[in-house]
């Protein structure tokens, strides 16, 4: 494949010695880099093996994996999560963001963002790639959110060589791609311009201030679409993995050249790289893998929520560990607001925990449980240690039976395959308290509410 050695050789600078635009004891540079669909195994720092992703592997490495981070099963909400450091019953985003319907599930104004706070303190605050969190009116829209500069595409899913709007997307707009909120005309392979982007960002920085990067291309979302050059190395794959395969390399090419970017600019002693995807991969198509998982996108089992992550911060993250603790993305709000500087009180209630301990000294997780909150209506779970209650799940396929309550014990069950409570009433019973309690006054309560099916 023509790309490779431009993949090996971003990754290579990452070791070059670093010049002197790094300030010893400066606000650290944020850098969260956010896939979208990717399959939990899909990347070899998890284990794929039919993929290359030679730069993530080789950055993985220099930090901390992140075996057990939840985030939503579907895009949206784990983007609101993520910058708000707040439940879906809280934000009231629980499933995917409309362009056409202000009253579905936009990021309410009411929050205060990641962005707006890191801002707060001094930050270049900057979003390339994907936004889908409420575009109907200017005030949803990221340069209203606490971000100074925008560019990419505010719905859910575009075509990665015409940027045209997916499902959901405004029809009287030929494409979905804009500069600061406004349309813009850009052409060329959407990953490869997100990357471009954020390069240039990096590289025109001032060296005084320091920067919140969110990068978050389209990689590896429907529709399939690859440049040819990608593809050659995954001839031997089915047309749609090949496809799914090439998105990968050409996302994986472009963190290399970031990674390149932060090192040539002298950053990278000081900043924090996140890695995460938004869910798990779709598992109805047969093309994205989550392993040993169950289920996948959409669904509340592991293989929906549990999604592939590391953090890496020179000389801060012990290198070449992984971490098994139970986290989830509402935790990075009050965490990097900490390490930033920035005020973590919010005027909305937080559910997320500082997780730095975690990531620097090895400590135990903070959650006493972490709520999972489905984006079918009805659906939810619980992770209280080892042990996870489900109800009302369903598997998107839908030859799968499941039963209205399900406990898994996931220290020895993490494909979730033995439903043990029949045999743990009073676990059940105990868990579903708890559960009960953390949704006891959600927003958009009757979203939380199973539909009734209609009598034939």
């Amino acid at each position: 494949m023509k790309s490779l050695p431009i993949l090996f050789a971003s990754v290579c600078l990452f070791s070059i010695p670093l010049v002197a635009a790094e300030t010893a004891g400066a606000k650290p540079n944020i850098i969260y880099l956010l896939s979208d669909d990717m399959g939990y195994s899909d990347v070899g720092f998890n284990g794929c093996k039919d993929i290359l992703t030679p730069n993530l592997d080789r950055l993985a490495k220099q930090g901390a994996v992140l075996e057990c981070l939840y985030g939503q099963p579907v895009c949206s909400p784990t983007r609101a999560a993520l910058l708000t450091g707040r439940y879906p019953t809280h934000t009231g985003v629980y499933n995917v963001v409309s362009a056409m319907k202000a009253e579905a599930w936009p990021l309410p104004l009411a929050e205060r963002t990641l962005a707006q706070a890191l801002h707060e303190v001094g930050y270049t605050t900057a979003i390339c790639g994907k936004w889908h969190l409420g575009e109907a009116k200017p005030e949803f829209m990221p340069t209203q959110r606490g971000f100074d500069h925008q560019f990419g595409f505010m719905g859910g899913t575009i075509n990665s060589f015409t940027h045209a709007g997916g499902a959901g997307s405004d029809p009287s707009k030929p494409t979905d791609w804009y500069r600061d909120d406004i349309a813009s005309e850009d052409t060329g392979y959407s990953t490869h311009l997100i990357t471009q982007e954020a390069c240039r960002l990096i590289r025109e920085q001032p060296a005084d201030k320091p920067l919140f990067l969110y990068v978050a291309p389209n990689a590896v979302h429907t529709p399939w679409l690859s440049p040819d050059e990608y593809k050659q190395t995954y001839a031997h794959l089915s047309k749609r993995r090949m496809e799914l395969a090439g998105m990968t390399s050409a996302l994986d090419e472009g963190i290399g050249k970031i990674i390149a970017a932060l090192t040539e600019k002298g950053m990278m002693n000081n900043t924090l790289i996140i890695y995460s995807t938004d869910n798990g991969g779709p598992s109805w198509d047969d093309v994205a893998t989550n392993g040993s998982l169950r289920g996948g996108k959409a669904d509340i089992y592991e293989g929906g929520f549990r999604i592939g992550a590391f953090a890496v911060w020179p000389g801060k993250i012990p290198a070449g560990i992984h971490i098994k603790e139970p986290l989830h993305v509402v935790d990075w709000f009050p965490t990097l607001c900490k390490l930033a500087g920035a005020s973590v009180a919010q005027p909305l209630p937080l559910d997320g925990s500082d997780i730095w301990p975690v990531l620097s000294q090895g400590a135990k997780s903070p959650h006493e449980d972490i709520l999972l909150v489905g984006s079918r209506a009805g659906q939810s779970a619980i992770r209280m240690g080892d042990w996870k209650l489900l109800v009302n799940p369903m598997e998107f396929k839908r030859d799968v039976q499941c039963s209205p309550v399900e406990l898994y014990n996931l220290s020895d069950d993490i494909g979730e395959k033995t439903n043990l409570a029949a045999a743990q009433p009073e676990r059940v019973k105990q868990m579903r308290a708890r559960l009960d309690a953390l949704i006891a006054s959600p927003a958009n309560p009757d979203y939380l509410q199973p539909k009734k099916k209609k009598a034939k």
